[in-house]
């Protein structure tokens, strides 16, 4: 039995894990010879795909001058150079970074920054978060509290001090209801105007509640929680960890609706599966909002590998990917095909389908329906991992038109094998 204790199983009688032996593009290789097209970019990370070379090569570039320098008291380029990059292509006002380790821990940084920034304004009492049924934000307990989905965090749920929760917005991404959008504004405006006293900030994941079931809502809803968060002087936080660095078809989601948040937290794709690392950005006002005369008013936190350079530097290579090799025309590709092969299914064992950017997500009507789907798709060669009742794709952005129509076939003979 594996030493390691791994994560949402029960270990008890957890089914032994699949031993990868390489990785390379978009290809996982198995202990027993087996490849499979990875469908799910490793928890959504792995954009570049696996072992890419200009990325390899960064990192033995940077390893050959260090590895990690603590940045307290000490600084060095590759964070510099990322802090800057960062600056350039998120959305407008968004220019100091605070770098962490891992997307949870960047949303206790966010959340951490919202509530200290009102006390340091002299405004006592603001200082619980507003957030969404169905959101996911982590597994840290300040993450936990922010998040709705208890079917990551159940056994905690007598012990979480959640503040204020709205429901999750029903609008839809395309073609949104307007009456149905009117009421997701009007819950937020009345939830704003009647505790915005004590409301430190609004964290959410802006178009896609991914962990919580691939919910898709409308770009408006952004666009009105940007205007009535600086009406009530709420700072408004966006989660992108799993929704950066373009796959909703657009760099950032935020993109989508033209607004910038207070704060916005990156992670998973920043550093593209290779290590851990996050980012949490904000407006200038809000960094000013430190300043003083003591440590009083200082952000209190320091994470050890904080600003990391070989993550740095990883993150900088990706980025460079991006930018220089049409990647959100690959994206534009992606959603495209996912789109023919998916959006048309008709099916008793389906409730839904939709596909934003490079997602592509098929709801069942129960999540009996995707017992056993693990090992029905191994051995077709590809590695998709549904949870609850949505089996679904988020692919590297390297993917081909093949390899992509290999996943898409896999959940189309699903369903044939279901009937």
């Amino acid at each position: 039995m594996s030493k390691i204790w791994h994560p949402y199983a029960q270990m008890q009688n957890a089914t032994p894990n699949y031993h990868v032996t390489n990785a390379t593009g978009v290809l996982l290789t198995l202990a027993d010879g087996t490849t499979m097209v990875d469908g799910i970019s490793s928890w959504w990370a792995t954009i570049h795909g696996y072992n890419h070379p200009h990325i390899n090569a960064a990192i033995q570039a940077q390893a050959g001058n260090f590895s990690h320098i603590m940045l307290g008291g000490l600084t060095h380029s590759p964070a510099q150079q990322l802090a800057q990059k960062l600056s350039e292509i998120t959305p407008e006002g968004l220019e100091y970074t605070f770098f962490s380790d891992s997307g949870s821990v960047g949303v206790e940084v966010a959340v951490k920054i919202a509530i200290q920034y009102w006390l340091n304004q002299g405004i006592k009492g603001k200082h619980k978060m507003l957030s969404l049924s169905k959101a996911y934000h982590g597994d840290t307990f300040k993450a936990m509290e922010v998040g709705g989905d208890d079917d990551f965090h159940i056994t905690y749920k007598g012990i979480l001090n959640r503040d204020f929760v709205l429901p999750a917005p029903q609008s839809t991404f395309a073609n949104a209801d307007p009456q149905v959008l009117k009421q997701d504004i009007l819950a937020l405006e009345q939830m704003l105007q009647q505790n915005h006293q004590q409301i430190a900030g609004f964290i959410l994941e802006p178009l896609v509640q991914c962990a919580g079931g691939f919910n898709m809502y409308s770009p408006a809803y952004l666009r009105a929680a940007r205007k009535l968060c600086s009406e009530y002087d709420v700072l408004l936080i966006f989660d992108e960890v799993a929704t950066g660095f373009g796959r909703t078809g657009e760099l950032f989601a935020a993109n989508h609706a033209q607004v910038s948040p207070d704060i916005m937290i990156l992670g998973k794709a920043l550093t593209a599966g290779y290590v851990g690392h996050a980012a949490t950005i904000v407006q200038t006002f809000v960094f000013e909002g430190f300043y003083g005369e003591g440590y009083d008013t200082a952000l209190m936190h320091g994470p050890t590998f904080m600003g990391n350079a070989l993550a740095c530097s990883i993150a900088l290579a990706g980025i460079e990917l991006v930018e220089q090799q049409g990647y959100l025309e690959k994206i534009k590709a992606i959603e495209q095909q996912l789109k023919t092969a998916l959006l048309d299914i008709k099916s008793p064992f389906v409730a839904n389908t939709r596909v934003l950017g490079a997602i592509g997500v098929m709801e069942m009507t129960d999540s009996k329906y995707t017992k056993g789907f693990v090992d029905f798709a191994k051995q077709r060669g590809v590695w998709l991992r549904p949870f609850g009742q949505y089996i679904y794709t988020m692919p590297p952005y390297i993917i081909t038109a093949v390899e992509l129509t290999k996943i898409t076939e896999v959940m189309l003979a699903w369903l044939a094998h279901l009937e």
